[in-house]
């Protein structure tokens, strides 16, 4: 019985590390698909958007390997921006606030 508990605890406390593992694995395929040219890179991805963003402070990007899209993250006078990217193409797919 204490050894469950142990291992219950145990997964518990590993349970809030699982979304940053996941983070870390898309952007592991992201840099695998772009050195397969499957993928623009970051760089051309931000070259191509953060002019047209003018005004707004760039907060970072997100790689989703499933849709294979870069999310770019926006802010300014307190709203975020979020502008989807097709990073095979680099077409804006959508823009939310």
């Amino acid at each position: 019985m204490k050894k469950i508990v142990a291992s219950l605890a145990a997964l518990a406390l590993l349970a809030p590390a699982a979304p940053a593992l996941a983070q870390r694995n898309d952007q592991g395929e992201a840099r695998k698909e772009m050195r397969a040219g499957n993928v623009l890179s970051l760089r051309q991805i931000e070259g191509r958007v953060l002019p047209q963003m003018r005004g707004s402070e760039y907060l970072g990007p997100a790689y989703d390997s499933v849709a294979m899209a870069y999310r770019l993250k926006f802010i300014k006078d307190g709203r975020v921006t979020y502008v989807d990217v097709d990073a095979r193409t680099g077409r804006v797919l959508g823009i939310s606030r």
